[in-house]
């Protein structure tokens, strides 16, 4: 059985969407959400679905080892999914290559620090591109700079709003997340 912890630090749609995937599969769960908003929606959605929640703050997710341990304790496998903060050293080394994140553009392109959400969406309008999409990526103590594990492509259209995008995006996002996830826990994507 492999245990997920999902990182989110708002609404949590991408996290409900992970615990509604694998609500009935036997060989993976969402055990654990790591949160740092205690106004986020995503505590909701776990409390819903009796799933624990281990609320960090500043001080104790980069200074010593107790965030690392309980991760160790609780989880097999890291899944990012709107977690704003950079993952310190020691979680990146004890999940190594077991932490992916997910992009909401075609990264190289439109990533790094301060590039999420709706930053992203306008930078791809207001550069022209025709193409936008979400990428899968391992992380690593660069943002958005993982090895690549999947992308998937959606087209801009000149009547795009940044709005209209990200629904686009976002659809994207639900239906390859938990499904890519699960191939890389089965063996079935490197």
């Amino acid at each position: 059985m492999y245990r997920l912890a999902i990182f989110a630090s708002g609404e949590g749609t991408n996290a409900q969407n992970f615990i509604d995937y694998y609500k009935d599969k036997k060989n993976i769960r969402v055990s654990l959400i790591v949160c740092n908003n205690k106004e986020a929606r995503v505590i909701n959605r776990a409390a819903e679905a009796g799933i624990p929640v281990l609320m960090v703050d500043k001080e104790t997710f980069y200074n010593g080892d107790k965030v690392v341990e309980e991760l160790k304790e609780k989880a097999d496998f890291i899944v990012l999914a709107g977690f704003l903060w950079m993952i310190p050293g020691n979680i990146i080394n004890a999940f190594a290559d077991k932490m992916v994140n997910i992009h909401p553009a075609l990264l190289p392109k439109y990533g790094g620090k301060g590039m999420y959400g709706k930053k992203v969406h306008e930078a791809v309008i207001a550069n022209g591109e025709r193409e936008s999409g979400i990428t899968i990526h391992y992380v690593n103590n660069r943002y958005d700079e993982g090895k690549i594990i999947f992308k998937a492509k959606c087209a801009v259209e000149a009547s795009d709003t940044p709005e209209k995008l990200e629904k686009k995006v976002r659809q994207l996002e639900l239906e390859f997340y938990p499904v890519i996830v699960e191939k890389l826990l089965l063996g079935n994507i490197s």
